[in-house]
């Protein structure tokens, strides 16, 4: 069983701990077994916020977990604790994977498991990442990045996606899109994605491209055009992009190709159809195309990718399993 570390001191902020708790404290082994067996560490009972927790374990039992979650820390004026950074520095020396999660990159940083590694933070922090920790490359223009050992995500909303991004890494992008269905979340937001600094997020549901999303999802394996998208929205195609762009952060055409990327995929990882099927249940066409699409998006080709990521979710006889609908 898989064993999640978070990591407490006083002065971190409460949503990402709550975040991490949900994803990976909760008791989803209906959904896949075994699940996380998660664990909270500290010194002694910790303040966030109005809340006070009690530690189930002190911080060097960081050093015994597969991953540790650093969350937000509230001041980044203030200088971490030096016992949580030789705490931090111990699990990544340990073996530990070590992701942290909004400002938590300020504790990643002052432990030195950043140097030289790319890293994010919530946007209105970047600069400040940047001046303290010179040696570190932030980027302020994505919601998290992987550097395999070491991860960080930007602000908010950002922490979801990393921790959804880990559970799709330990049990497929079946399993993650499952979990994010059970907490009302998008599926996936890529890494590399812009932080949306100047656009409110809009509530679930309360936007015009609420009833879009499912239904273009739906229909991955059709030529669907920005006109047709236009049309069932019911709204013109320089309203449709407007639209996108506030939402999504995105063009239509470019979200709807991510989509596509994503069904290959999941598909991929859940079952044995040949890379011509796929490009057909995709909207690709031919395997020419989805290959050329898939190497430029995600860096190697379909094949390699379903050799690296081959989940245990396969049915019995190879057959795909049916689409998540959101």
């Amino acid at each position: 069983m898989p064993t999640v570390a978070l990591a407490l001191t006083d002065g971190m902020l409460h949503l990402e701990l709550s975040l991490a708790c949900e994803v990976f404290g909760a008791d989803l082994t209906h959904i896949v077994d075994p699940w996380y067996r998660f664990s909270l560490c500290g010194q002694s009972a910790v303040q966030v916020g109005r809340f006070r927790l009690e530690p189930d374990h002190g911080l060097d039992h960081l050093a015994h977990a597969d991953t540790v979650i650093v969350p937000g820390w509230a001041d980044t004026d203030q200088d971490p604790p030096e016992e949580l950074l030789d705490a931090v520095r111990a699990a990544h020396e340990a073996g530990a994977r070590v992701a942290s999660l909004c400002t938590g990159a300020f504790i990643l940083a002052a432990a030195g498991l950043l140097d030289g590694k790319r890293a994010t933070t919530h946007w209105a922090h970047t600069r400040e990442l940047a001046r303290r920790h010179p040696e570190v490359m932030v980027d302020p223009d994505v919601l998290y990045v992987d550097n395999g050992s070491v991860l960080t995500s930007a602000g908010k909303a950002a922490a979801m996606d990393l921790c959804l991004h880990l559970v799709r890494l330990d049990h497929g992008s079946s399993i993650a899109n499952t979990i994010a269905r059970r907490l009302v979340v998008p599926p996936h937001r890529d890494g590399g994605q812009a932080q949306f600094i100047a656009t409110p997020v809009p509530e679930p549901g309360n936007h015009p491209l609420a009833d879009l999303f499912p239904w273009v999802l739906g229909r991955l394996d059709e030529p669907l055009t920005v006109e047709d998208m236009a049309r069932q929205a019911r709204m013109s195609s320089r309203h449709l992009g407007r639209h996108f762009k506030q939402v999504t952060g995105t063009t239509p055409l470019q979200w709807l190709h991510t989509q596509r990327i994503r069904y290959a995929q999941e598909l991929l990882e859940t079952t044995d159809d040949t890379v011509d099927t796929i490009a057909a249940a995709t909207g690709m066409g031919t395997a020419t195309t989805l290959r050329r699409h898939f190497a430029r998006t995600v860096g190697v080709s379909p094949d390699t990718y379903r050799r690296t990521f081959r989940s245990q979710t396969t049915g019995a006889a190879g057959q795909a399993l049916p689409r998540p609908r959101p």
